[in-house]
């Protein structure tokens, strides 16, 4: 099957995925950033409002707002060109394996977020510190008061540890669940709803504990299908997201109120008085083996042996989902990269003279031959090619594919590290030579995937690159 040919690629999160079957089937849950106008239970989906995967403008401006005001900070919470920006987790053992590690300290295991990030040559190095506050064991009744040991345990060694302070963290991904559930959606007194009044206070206990945090960027389970214990399965992982979903609209629409509450589950969210901004981070649920556009997909493998928490493959998945979304969003890439951290323009396309990255009818190389092989990705390092930079993002590119010697063809070119994605970058048929322009995320190495798809054979491949985003 020949893919849909786009001109330039995005990744930035699920888009479509379609079931079928009984919504209770825990193979047939829809994804909350395909559902568009479904629903579920009556509940509509979409990450934000009206089936949107995206914040309403009013919701991004004040986001963007808050994140100029993330700056690096000395122990004290002064502004100082030494000063460090802390970006904390919060959460449970899930959190803490794909966010660093297991048992939850330093060193990070090179899998994960911390890990994948410490080798990133375009993340901030120099201010910005990655500091795991989540541990095995600690749901989410365990982080709802600022007075919860954990926050205590936080204090005195995860930043005590690092040399930083409580009046440095300004931004943090949280990822809680609740062990044992027992009632789910449409009851109101479901787990779902639980989580939302629990998320709520624990958005407001940070903030008195961390009188800088400026940010919170919330995710929700992975996939449960494959749970062999109660621990939490589905449906509660799937309808975690409604819980995400609902906590991030209650803020939205109380400051759209006046800054007078609306949603009564979520309670006070006023970030002028005392809430932080909030919105989703990744959304990590899939349906199981079943890929969503940008080829995320949940096999057995990807869990431990408990159907619930993730196996190294696993957690690897959710590292590059979080570390892919930390350099790409609007609010936290101006803080997070280094070539934004420095005061450059961040976000700006630099043209490039025309350059050949790749030809593979040249000999055998890193850059050159052999063919791409069908059926099989091929990873290309271009930092460090054709004044591509370490710092760089995304690279604008004409990519060719040449005479494919069976069709129909198309090559997908992809982020080094993410999934395969559902979409072309260049559409052919047998012994056709086709172009097509294309912007590509860099992944983690610099490096970017090329997918030849076809049904045998192989195809050649050219690249010239006139620019890249940084």
């Amino acid at each position: 099957m020949v893919r849909k040919k786009v001109t330039a690629l995005r990744f930035a999160g699920a888009l479509l995925l379609l079931s079928t079957g009984s919504a209770r089937s825990q193979t047939a849950f829809v994804p909350l950033t395909q559902m568009g106008s479904q629903t579920y239970l009556g509940f509509p989906g979409g990450l934000y409002e009206n089936g949107t995967n995206g914040p309403p403008s009013d919701h991004a401006a004040a986001g963007a707002a808050r994140s100029a005001l993330v700056q690096p900070l000395d122990t004290s919470g002064n502004p100082s060109a030494a000063g460090k920006i802390v970006l904390l987790s919060i959460g449970m053992s899930n959190t803490t394996q794909e966010f660093c590690s297991g048992g939850g300290l330093p060193p990070c295991d090179s899998w994960t977020f911390v890990g994948q990030a410490l080798t990133d040559a375009a993340v901030n190095h120099s201010t910005l510190l990655l500091i795991n506050g989540a541990r095995g064991g600690q749901s989410a009744a365990t982080w709802d008061s600022a007075t919860d040991t954990n926050y205590d345990r936080v204090r005195d060694t995860d930043l005590a540890n690092a040399g930083a302070t409580e009046k440095q963290v300004q931004a943090a991904w949280v990822k809680v669940a609740n062990p044992g559930p027992t009632i789910s959606l449409p009851s109101v007194s479901s787990d779902a709803y639980t989580l939302e009044t629990q998320m709520g206070n624990i958005v407001r206990a940070m903030k008195t504990r961390y009188a800088n945090l400026r940010l919170v960027y919330f995710s929700s389970r992975i996939y449960a299908g494959y749970a062999t214990t109660t621990l939490n399965p589905e449906p509660y992982a799937y309808e975690s997201g409604f819980a995400v979903k609902w906590l991030v609209q209650a803020q939205i629409d109380q400051m759209r109120n006046a800054g007078i509450v609306v949603d009564s589950r979520a309670g006070d969210l006023n970030y002028t008085t005392g809430a932080p901004w909030i919105a989703w981070g990744p959304y990590l649920w899939a349906n199981g083996t079943t890929p969503r556009s940008d080829g995320l997909a949940w096999l057995q493998a990807d869990l431990q042996s408990d159907g619930t928490h993730p196996s190294q493959s696993g957690q690897r998945k959710v590292g590059t989902q979080l570390l892919f979304f930390f350099k790409t969003a609007p609010t936290t890439r101006v803080w997070f990269l280094a070539g934004c951290s420095s005061g450059a323009a961040c976000g700006s396309f630099y043209t490039l003279a025309p350059c050949r990255l790749i030809d593979t009818r040249n000999p055998t190389g890193p850059y050159g031959g052999p063919a791409l092989a069908a059926g099989v990705s091929r990873s290309f390092v271009l930092t460090g090619q054709c004044g591509i930079p370490t710092t760089a993002t995304a690279v604008s590119l004409n990519v060719v594919s040449i005479t494919p010697s069976t069709g129909p063809a198309f090559l997908t070119g992809f982020p080094g590290g993410l999934p395969l994605p559902l979409v072309s970058t260049v559409n052919s048929g047998a012994g056709q030579i086709r172009a097509n322009n294309a912007v590509v995320a860099l992944g983690g190495g610099g490096d970017v995937q090329v997918f030849c798809g076809q049904g045998a054979g192989t195809s050649h491949l050219v690249v010239d690159v006139n620019g890249y985003f940084q």
